[in-house]
């Protein structure tokens, strides 16, 4: 990762290698992190990860909810309006 970069994890604590993490982010090697998921979870009273300079934790609240399906639907259509148009697409991610 870039060192401007943050990390965003909302999936699974274990996809991340906290000790790894923790390590960057004392050395400034990343920008920061935002961690809905950790391991271990729940994160224990004293761990690095509640010190680390540049990390917010979520109480594990990423998730679907009964507005997810209709908001999905709507931007499934309104990007396939904007592609059939010709206009610039939403929510675009620059490599």
């Amino acid at each position: 990762m870039k060192p401007h970069s943050w990390l965003v994890n909302i999936a699974r604590g274990t996809l991340v290698d906290t000790d790894a993490l923790v390590e960057a982010l004392r050395a400034e090697a990343i920008g920061g992190a935002a961690l809905d998921v950790t391991d271990p979870e729940p994160l224990p009273d004293g761990h690095p990860l509640w010190t680390a300079p540049g990390v917010l934790v979520t109480p594990h609240i990423a998730g679907g909810t009964t507005a997810m399906l209709p908001r999905i639907a709507a931007l499934v259509r309104d990007q396939l309006e904007r592609l059939r148009d010709g206009r610039d697409l939403r929510n675009l991610v620059t490599r």
